[in-house]
């Protein structure tokens, strides 16, 4: 035991934590020697085996200084000593040992380089240590000279010095103070001038200076006045911010706007302005519709200022409620147009603070670019609401008053008024003016309804009193000459001089703000803008001119006599925006339709009545109020298609009725026209005259909602044969009805672009199915005239004469020919003195002609078909005489080709078919009727025919006519 413990003592280690714990002191650190390094180099190296040699040993020996390990082996030692363990358990120590050993000088030649350079460390820290101990001494030695040399007086110069410091800065502070105390003049002036940024300025630094000085006693006092003197301030800022809302001033608000920002207040302003602008619209139509109120009234003791707004509005008499609607709307006008300056100024600086942010420094922008957000977003949210404050005051207007009270011309300028402010309002805030629209509507409506009720008992009396004479107007005649229809030509027209024209149109792409921006207000025109035109769309004695009316009878059979006006195919005439076609002719075309083209002889002017005249400028009246009031567009329109129905109707009624017309089986009426008429009989003509006290209240309603059946007047003959049945005022009846029609196919584009887009549909069928069907009426209206103009029951009874059965052919043709050819020169002479009355058209021309003509063709053939007996050779006199017929008669017209030819023609030439060609023809010619089929089989074939044929033939003939019964 002695010997092991000897042995570590020699290896210089007590136990492993001992020698780790060792190397940190600086005295007790033993490097191996080379010897030893040498010793352990040579070593086997096994770092595996070396670990675990390591592991093997106790932790006991890892533990604290104290640890006396010799002690703890011999503890260990066994009561009874057995040499050789010992010395295995000595070997084992000692390859510990060696393992320890080994381990350790690996770590400290690991190390060595990091321990030379922390030496090398500790002795330049010792040098530098040693420098300021020096300096240390040093100094203390210099303080202690200066605490002995230093006097009495020397301090004295100091405290005189330091006390004079101290009262340069009592001198200064009592300036200050002195200054603070006077600048309550300063503010008070500044506020007078307005100039409150700098007021607040002013104010800020002299609450700042006072802080500096608030140990002085009397600076107490004074911050308390200054801080009543910026309330006061406030108040005055906030009545300088409510100034806004009626008479905007940049300059103005730009220092509110600066005094705010200066408080550090901007986005309480804006809630104060918002709170401004509702009260400036309350207060401005208060006092507005106050003073209309108390200037009319009549009873002086009514406190009129303590009515609610809503109850002072019924007491507007009629007299002032247009001029107070005007003024409101003005007065409105102005607090919006203040709300666009504003918004417009705030767009303006918020673009000019960002272009100087992103040129200077960040510093504030995250807060500027806050409050600008909620400003932008405050004053957006604000169009909606300060346009719905405007709308629910003028809809209270609007209910303290029945409208129905006003006549046309004013209501149309109440209306007027409106649709201008929901303009403003939609350019205002984009909003379609669902309050005000809603009102409008349902009292335009009502008013409307009891309007037109009225307009069409007008009509019905204009009509039962109208004797159809023309009404003369110049050839060049545009409905945009009339007053009723001078906005379309207005708003439509370039031509029309800035002077005349409303300030509105001057400038189509510029909104109202940015034209009344600067000044004036939208709502002046209505009463400043008048038509300075007058109407000239008459005619005297029928003509333009002495000189048109020196040439309108001249004859037209020379090239000389044709009036230069007239050599073009089409003259166009300007007027306004509107072009107007005139017709106009050739030469050749003149020549070609002297004989039948009755309009040559006067001047092609329009030709129309008082009546019709009548209808358009209610047509132009609907149209005002349509386009003013676009939402009630599809009443409007339904009422102006009532008033075309009406006057076809009453033309109809008056010449075109006749029941016998449909038994000739022309089909002179289309199934058009038919289901025209009976729907407007229907839904707007009141049969039963008579009231019914039994009626239903709904059958009631819808009786007012009808107008009863006019009545011819009695001044109007249409029975005399010397004027042609009264073929003149049927032509002036019915071409002004085709006149009319045309008006309204002009108008369509503009009541399309107006009309609603679910209620085109009515439009486009009212357009299809009535008034297209206009010019149809022609046919059943001239058809009665054709039908007596020309004696046809006379030809029959002279046909009746003639002898058919001849033996040889003939080369004279019969009588009956040139008494029919007599009728046509006698119809064509009558034509020519109606004409002198009043122009007609070649369409009317070609249509009684086309009338006579096929009548005459069609009692041809009912004569022939009386027939009782017929040779081959009364085939061919039947042949000549239709044939002499035709070659007169297109002397007298030029229509070609001549109506009903083949009609006539076909029926001849069937007598000369044999039986089985003849049952074929019967099948395909339904248009003859069954008396004439029958004459065909009994007098043409029963010479050459059976018995059992002919009964064929004639059951055939039968076949087709049970279908008619």
């Amino acid at each position: 035991m002695q010997k092991i413990k000897s042995l570590m003592t020699r290896q210089g280690l007590k136990s492993p934590p001992e020698s780790l714990s060792d190397l940190g002191a600086l005295e007790s650190l033993r490097v191996p020697g080379k010897e030893e390094f040498r010793e352990l180099r040579e070593q086997p190296c096994d770092p595996q085996a070396e670990q675990e040699l390591i592991n093997s040993i106790e932790q006991v020996y890892f533990s604290a200084d104290s640890f006396d390990i010799v002690q703890y082996e011999l503890e260990k030692l066994p009561p009874v000593l057995n040499l050789q363990e010992l010395e295995e358990y000595r070997d084992k120590l000692k390859q510990q040992q060696a393992a320890v050993s080994k381990k350790v000088a690996d770590l400290i030649l690991e190390k060595q380089p990091a321990y030379v350079k922390e030496l090398e460390r500790v002795t330049s820290l010792q040098t530098g240590l040693q420098l300021a101990a020096v300096i240390c001494t040093n100094g203390r030695r210099h303080l202690n000279v200066a605490k002995e040399g230093f006097t009495q007086a020397s301090l004295g110069l100091l405290a005189n010095q330091r006390k004079r410091q101290l009262l340069i800065g009592l001198l200064k502070s009592l300036r200050t103070i002195k200054t603070l105390q006077r600048t309550d003049v300063r503010l008070s002036e500044m506020l007078e001038e307005e100039d409150y940024p700098g007021a607040i300025q002013l104010c800020l630094e002299c609450q700042k200076a006072a802080s500096t000085f608030k140990h002085y006693s009397c600076i107490s006092e004074l911050n308390s006045k200054l801080q009543d003197t910026l309330e006061q301030i406030e108040e005055q800022l906030d009545v300088a911010l409510s100034k806004i809302c009626k008479n905007f001033d940049i300059n103005h608000y730009t220092k509110v706007q600066q005094a705010y920002r200066l408080l550090g207040k901007t986005q309480t302003a804006m809630d104060q302005l918002h709170m401004h602008f509702t009260q400036a619209i309350h207060n401005t139509v208060f006092q507005v519709v106050l003073g209309y109120v108390e200037l009319c009234a009549e009873n002086t003791d009514t406190k009129f200022q303590k009515l609610q707004y809503k109850d002072l509005c019924t007491h507007v008499t009629p007299d002032s409620y247009i001029p107070c609607l005007a003024d409101l709307c003005k007065a409105l006008w102005e607090v919006m147009l203040s709300y666009y300056r504003t918004m417009e100024w705030h767009e303006k600086h918020d673009n000019e603070d960002t272009a100087s942010a992103s040129e200077g420094s960040n510093m504030g922008t995250e807060e500027t670019n806050f409050d600008r957000g909620y400003i932008k977003k405050k004053l957006e949210h604000g169009l909606t609401r300060i346009w719905q404050d405007v709308q629910l005051k003028v809809k209270t207007y609007l209910l303290g008053t029945d409208l129905s009270i006003f006549k046309y011309d004013d209501f149309i300028f109440v209306l007027d008024i409106i649709s201008r402010l929901m303009q403003v309002g939609e350019e205002f805030c984009g909003s379609k003016s669902e309050v005000l629209q809603e009102s409008i509507r349902k009292q335009s409506v009502n008013y409307f309804k009891n309007y037109h009720r009225t307009r069409l008992d007008e009509l019905r009396m204009f009509l039962e009193n109208e004797t159809w004479e023309l009404c003369p107007v110049k050839s060049n005649f545009s409905i945009l000459q009339l007053h009723e229809f001078k906005f379309m030509e207005q708003s439509r027209s370039p031509s029309v001089s800035p002077s005349k024209q409303p300030v509105s149109t001057s400038s189509k792409t510029m909104t109202l703000f940015e034209q009344y921006c600067s000044g004036g207000n939208p709502f002046e025109i209505q009463a400043n803008h008048k038509d300075e035109e007058t109407e000239d769309v008459l005619a005297s004695n029928g003509y333009e001119s002495d000189e048109q009316e020196k040439s309108a009878y001249q004859e037209y059979d020379s090239d000389s006599d044709v009036p230069e006006e007239l050599k073009r195919d089409y003259v166009d005439e300007q007027t306004g925006d509107a072009p107007v076609k005139r017709l106009s002719v050739s030469r050749e075309t003149l020549k070609s339709r002297k004989k039948s083209d009755y309009s040559l002889n006067k001047v092609n002017a329009p030709i129309l009545t008082n009546t019709t005249l009548n209808v358009i400028r209610l047509v132009g009246k609907y149209m005002q109020m349509m386009n003013i009031l676009k939402p009630i567009a599809f009443d409007v329109i339904h009422f102006m298609s009532q008033l075309f129905d009406y006057y076809l109707y009453a033309i109809y009624t008056f010449f075109g009725r006749n029941d016998s017309l449909e038994s000739t089986g022309l089909g002179l009426s289309s199934s058009r026209l038919r289901t025209t008429l009976n729907r407007i009989q229907e839904s707007l003509i009141d049969l039963d005259v008579s009231a019914d006290p039994t009626a239903t209240l709904t059958a009631a309603e819808e009786r007012k909602e009808k107008v009863p059946s006019p009545h011819l007047s009695h001044l109007v003959v249409l029975t005399s044969g010397d004027t042609l049945y009264g073929l003149a005022e049927r032509v002036v009846a019915t071409e002004s009805l085709v006149f009319l029609a045309e008006q309204f196919e002009f108008l369509q584009p503009h009541l399309d672009a107006v009309m609603p887009a679910v209620k085109k549909p009515f439009l486009q069928q009212f357009y299809s199915q009535t008034v297209s069907t206009a010019s149809e009426l022609r046919k059943p209206i001239y058809w009665i005239v054709a039908g007596k103009a020309i004696d046809y029951e006379q030809m029959l009874l002279l046909m009746a004469n003639v002898k058919w059965d001849v033996k040889e052919i003939m080369s004279q043709h019969n009588i009956y020919v040139d008494a029919l050819l007599k009728e046509f020169e006698q119809f064509n002479r009558r034509l020519n003195e109606v004409s002198k009355r009043v122009r007609i058209p070649l369409p009317v021309s070609n249509i009684l002609w086309e009338h006579c003509i096929r009548l005459a063709n069609r009692t041809i053939v009912e004569g022939y078909a009386n027939v009782k007996k017929c040779s081959n050779e009364g085939r061919a006199l039947m042949q000549l005489d239709f044939q002499q017929f035709l070659m007169k008669l297109e002397k007298l017209t030029d229509i070609r080709p001549i109506p009903d030819k083949e009609f006539v023609e076909t029926y001849i030439k069937a007598y000369y078919l044999t039986e089985n060609d003849m049952e074929r023809w019967i099948k395909e010619h339904r248009e003859y009727s069954t008396k004439q089929l029958t004459n065909l089989v009994n007098v043409c074939l029963g010479s050459h025919i059976n018995k059992k044929a002919r009964q064929k033939l004639l059951a055939a003939i039968d076949d087709i006519d049970r279908p008619k019964r």
